[in-house]
């Protein structure tokens, strides 16, 4: 199975990130977009074309941008970001979109901006798992910070609010 090889992969892609301290999901995004060059904007959505989708990534020819769908909790929010910051840490590739799919997504957009997005059919491909691996990395390390700074461990709620 490619599980181990996944967690090695996805801890590797943590440690070259290279994080300062302290870690939060909103140092991360800092530090994704200036080493792309791109501004990440995350919004919510509304409602999904399936209920298999809890994130999309989207690039946008001036931006990046990141759908997540209504999440039980604000943890459970953080973790669906993560991952997606983990597609884009891990550079997976995203694919050119046709102007019919931007208009589900951007009814109110030109076609023409949205380029591409991270499309998925299978969410147990090595990719999925690794980048959820990445995601699950990513949420320890913003909770060790916390705890370094307030001396609380496990406190979610301050991690992720």
């Amino acid at each position: 199975m490619y599980y181990r090889a996944a967690r090695e992969r996805a801890r590797a892609a943590e440690d070259q990130l290279n994080l300062l301290e302290p870690v939060s999901l909103r140092s991360v995004q800092s530090h994704l977009e200036t080493a792309s060059g791109r501004k990440i904007v995350i919004k919510p959505m509304d409602s999904t074309p399936t209920d298999k989708v809890c994130g999309l990534w989207f690039g946008l020819d001036s931006m990046d941008l990141i759908f997540h769908a209504p999440a039980a909790s604000e943890v459970h929010r953080q973790q669906i970001i993560l991952h997606e910051f983990a597609h884009m840490i891990l550079r997976h590739e995203q694919e050119v979109v046709s102007h019919d799919y931007a208009k589900v997504f951007f009814p109110d957009l030109d076609p023409e901006r949205v380029i591409t997005a991270l499309k998925r059919t299978d969410f147990q491909d090595e990719f999925e798992v690794t980048a959820e691996l990445l995601a699950d990395c990513l949420a320890a390390r913003i909770r060790r910070s916390l705890e370094r700074t307030d001396g609380q461990p496990g406190k979610f709620g301050a991690v992720f609010g």
